[in-house]
């Protein structure tokens, strides 16, 4: 019963979503660089994450404005499942360098091991081992130079009860390789292994399967990609784990935690009907613990587990009811290190200054804009942008009067206040031609 039970749970892990893919693209709201852990600076949006196209698709739903502000605004990670061995670079250099030109910290997740979830829900991945190295090699060589965070194979070390002996000393070298090959590729790369979560596998026995899969290649290990347990369970799991390793030699490694749906109660395994739970803990790297580097949205919220929807289609229920009732976002902290380039636009004086930074594509684009305050704390703000063509179909974290020419945005209840030489933003998706790069400011 109890593997039946932690079978069922990991259902959560996968995003049919992302395994087919968009178009659409979305944007950040930025977050603080890290006080603790390893990493440091502000994570990248999916940019064609199931929850933006939904928004963007029905701006006249009652759910409409929760799920924008609270999910769709968020950075969540890419998943890359496809089994693509020709393309899969072209599709990661894209990704990667939309999110450097954004000076920002992509999530990208692997699920392509052989033989994955055991043949379950989420079966597929590459048909063997040799063309899993062809596949990872090719993914290898487009993550660019600058930094990634890679989530490797959720569920490939936890789940392990379908392979033998030879077919799991089989997968330990495969994802070690990965480890060495995605390490080589970009050595600025922060990969993690699976460490499944806090009510599966011990923390010894968690801790001897990444050491059996290559973790001292690695940076760490993630956990509770598959589950809801709560944060601090979740902390104290790592803590445990990290001290295993230490005990076999291995120091150094560092936990990130699934925090995406783990705002609410346990209950039942699966997410599609318990309407308890809430989005936890918004993606960061400032996670103030320094066995953790950062708490990421891995599973994206509002995507089903499988037992009342297909596994991985995106149901705006489930992500109301995820973001009903749980906290705003935060807006932007004071950075604990000095950022390494100075914004376009200093804010010297009082007011406020925007910049804005676009992502085009063929009839379309998405637009993220950050509103810094100049000397003094501002309570509210209007940002003027212009438009050449087409319109603005839908805007996130801000209210917008106006679709097309010169459109205005004014803060919403949660952002309007910005402290001194701080930030927020804010976002929206249109037709036509983008904004440029630049936009006016006012202060309430």
């Amino acid at each position: 019963m109890a593997i039946l039970s932690s079978l069922r749970r990991r259902s959560a892990a996968v995003s049919v979503a992302a395994i087919a893919g968009a178009t659409a693209v979305g944007v950040c709201l930025a977050v603080s660089s890290a006080s603790a852990g390893t990493l440091s600076g502000s994570l990248y949006r999916d940019p064609s994450s199931a929850v933006v196209r939904w928004v963007a698709a029905n701006p006249g739903d009652s759910r409409a404005a929760v799920i924008r502000d609270k999910i769709a605004s968020q950075p969540q990670a890419r998943w890359f499942a496809n089994f693509n061995p020709s393309t899969v670079q072209s599709e990661v250099s894209g990704f990667i360098g939309t999110a450097n030109a954004a000076q920002q910290i992509p999530v990208l997740a692997v699920y392509e091991i052989t033989n994955r979830d055991c043949g379950g829900a989420s079966a597929g991945g590459a048909p063997d081992l040799n063309q899993y190295q062809t596949w990872v090699s090719n993914f290898a060589r487009g993550l660019g130079n600058q930094t990634v965070i890679i989530i490797l194979e959720t569920d490939s070390l936890a789940l392990l009860t379908c392979l033998s002996s030879a077919e799991i000393n089989a997968r330990n070298q495969a994802i070690s390789t990965a480890t060495r090959t995605i390490k080589a590729g970009n050595p600025n790369a922060k990969v993690y292994l699976d460490g499944g979560h806090s009510t599966w596998n011990s923390a010894g026995e968690t801790a001897n399967r990444l050491r059996a899969a290559g973790v001292q290649y690695a940076d760490g290990f993630f956990t509770n990609v598959s589950n809801y347990n709560s944060t601090s369970n979740e902390a104290n799991f790592g803590r445990a784990v990290i001290s295993a390793l230490n005990g076999m030699g291995i120091s150094g490694k560092r936990q990130v935690i699934d925090t995406s749906r783990n705002g609410g109660a346990s209950g039942d395994w699966c997410g599609d009907d318990n309407t308890d739970r809430r989005i936890g803990q918004y993606p960061t790297t400032n996670t103030g613990d320094g066995n953790i580097d950062a708490y990421l949205w891995v599973k994206p919220p509002g995507e089903a587990d499988g037992c009342r929807y297909t596994a991985g289609s995106f149901q705006p229920d489930l992500a109301f009811s995820l973001a009903n009732g749980a906290p705003n976002p935060p807006t932007t902290t004071p950075p604990t290190t000095p950022p390494t380039t100075p914004p376009t636009t200093p804010p010297a004086g009082d007011g406020c200054y925007a910049s804005v930074a676009v992502n085009q594509w063929a009839g379309g684009f998405t637009a993220s804009v950050t509103v810094t305050a100049g000397i003094s704390d501002i309570n509210g703000w209007t940002v003027t942008v212009a438009l050449p063509s087409g319109a603005v179909t839908s805007t996130w974290s801000a209210q917008a009067s106006g679709t097309s020419g010169t459109v205005g945005f004014t803060n919403v209840s949660y952002n309007g206040r910005v402290l001194g030489r701080q930030s927020t933003s804010f976002g929206f998706q249109g037709t036509g031609t983008g904004p440029s790069t630049t936009a006016t400011c006012a202060t309430s």
